[in-house]
């Protein structure tokens, strides 16, 4: 398996590029921004991306959505809880005083215990609100892609609109149940394990 991140963008979203070296195919989940750094890496690595994953709509992780769909092909996933966020993402930017484009709609959604195969390689979704209505997790291969729910320290913001504290509390929890090993891939920051925030994050009595 092939794994390469990328931070991307002004707010440096971690940007993940999952492949299955036997086939060659791969999924970039969070395209944030900057394509031709994340086009480099999927074309260094001989790629074939089948799947754009968004973890959630929030205009930082989705700004080379339409551009990187444009060289590759795939197709582009997203929890239908998160279309408001994602389809009102240049007005979100705006707000920070940035601008990105309209992206294209989503080719298809994702629901909680959808299975995504990228070659030989699986990954459950989770569904994770709390950041965000719509937020997911993936789950698969020794590996939880966590979006903005669950960072290495600490948790995703819950003060912005869609967002809810309570939620995300629930959502932690989830993810808390997953093995100790579990790699922890975020949307910013450094990589950990579940094992690891279980032990040391300072959030931890939120994870219910």
């Amino acid at each position: 398996m092939l794994v390469k991140t990328v931070a991307v963008g002004p707010l440096e979203v971690n940007c993940h590029i999952i492949g299955d070296e036997k086939s060659g195919k791969a999924m970039v989940v969070d395209p944030g921004g900057d394509t031709e750094a994340i086009m480099d890496v999927i074309t260094r690595n001989n790629l074939s991306v089948e799947y754009i994953i968004c973890t959630h709509g929030h205009f930082d992780h989705i700004g080379a959505v339409g551009a990187v769909k444009g060289r590759t092909g795939a197709k582009m996933l997203l929890h239908t809880d998160e279309l408001e966020l994602y389809t009102s993402a240049p007005g979100q930017a705006q707000y920070f005083g940035l601008n990105i484009e309209k992206q294209p709609a989503p080719d298809q959604f994702v629901a909680d215990g959808d299975v995504i195969k990228v070659g030989d390689l699986s990954f459950r979704v989770m569904h994770s609100p709390g950041h965000s209505p719509g937020g997911i997790s993936l789950y698969g291969e020794g590996l939880a892609l966590t979006g903005d729910t669950l960072f290495a320290g600490s948790i995703g913001r819950t003060d912005l609109p869609g967002s809810d504290g309570g939620l995300i509390g629930k959502s932690l929890g989830r993810l808390a149940t997953l093995p100790d090993d579990t790699k922890v891939l975020c949307g910013h920051g450094p990589s950990s394990t579940i094992g690891e925030e279980k032990r040391h994050n300072p959030f931890t009595y939120l994870f219910i």
